[in-house]
């Protein structure tokens, strides 16, 4: 067809001339191939090309007539207005953003995103830029996230769920909220992850110090628990096996000395006592 309508608009256009040139008076052969030519040049408007993973939406004098997936080069009506959109899977990697978890502290939060246009219709239609329309709503629920859950249970200790332990969970839950969001788009989120996680600079130095004041204080408490057992055990077996006998100030004694053996930073100089304890 499109080989066709060429041959008629350059028969069209050569006619009038070659009949000037051999003193051809028909005037209605050359009319008539002047109008054929107008015609073939106006109906090869209609033609357009459609690669793969790309979408065509054809509206005719503002009325939605279709959406065309089928590859390669085919011909519509020369007056409808045809939108090429594309259905290929985008990437976000966004910047990260400047947030306030749960419990107020500011945070910097950046996701990934892979989505792609599933509607073509709501994505023409529906909202004026379905690309801006990710990206603010992206942002938009990134934020709400952030204010959903804390950074972690350093101050929420009955916190189930945290934005750096929550790992999985958390990216679901970020996948749910956007695409409820851009499901109004027509948009299609085939995976959102959170890509990047940290305190804000102004406070970063801060809780870096609290975190290690904390793993100190949790390691302190494991070392006292196993030194408590050990002076319960020594004392027990010295007690069964009647190595020596020991009163309650010897008891005493003892486990404050074996307590700052086991509980010191550094290793302890051996003092030998050899008096007695009461002397």
């Amino acid at each position: 067809m499109f080989a066709l309508l060429l041959l008629v608009a350059i028969a069209g256009i050569l006619t009038p001339a070659l009949m000037e040139v051999y003193g051809s008076q028909t005037s209605d052969a050359k009319w008539f191939m002047l109008i054929a030519s107008f015609v073939a040049l106006i109906m090869m408007i209609g033609f357009s090309i459609i690669r793969p993973n790309e979408a065509l939406v054809v509206t005719f004098f503002g009325k939605y007539q279709g959406t065309c997936v089928n590859n390669g080069f085919s011909w519509f009506n020369p007056f409808t207005f045809r939108n090429h959109i594309s259905v290929r899977a985008r990437n976000i990697n966004g910047e990260p953003i400047k947030v306030n978890d749960k419990m107020g502290n500011p945070i910097l939060i950046g996701i990934v995103l892979v989505w792609k246009v599933e509607d073509t219709f709501k994505a023409s239609f529906d909202v004026d830029n379905y690309a801006m329309f990710v990206d603010v709503q992206s942002e938009a629920a990134v934020r709400n996230l952030a204010g959903s859950y804390p950074y972690d249970n350093l101050e929420d200790e009955h916190a189930e769920i945290t934005l750096r332990g929550g790992g999985e969970e958390v990216n679901e839950v970020l996948e749910k909220a956007l695409s409820e969001r851009l499901e109004i788009a027509g948009i299609k989120v085939i995976e959102a992850r959170i890509s990047h996680l940290a305190y804000a600079p102004e406070i970063a130095g801060a809780m870096l110090k609290r975190q290690q004041a904390t793993a100190i204080v949790a390691a302190r408490y494991k070392i006292v628990e196993g030194a408590v057992s050990m002076v319960e055990l020594a004392l027990k077996q010295l007690s069964e096996k009647n190595v020596i006998e020991l009163d309650d100030e010897k008891k005493a004694a003892m486990a404050s000395n074996l307590m700052v053996v086991l509980t010191a930073d550094k290793e302890v100089s051996p003092v030998v006592n050899t008096g007695t304890l009461y002397n």
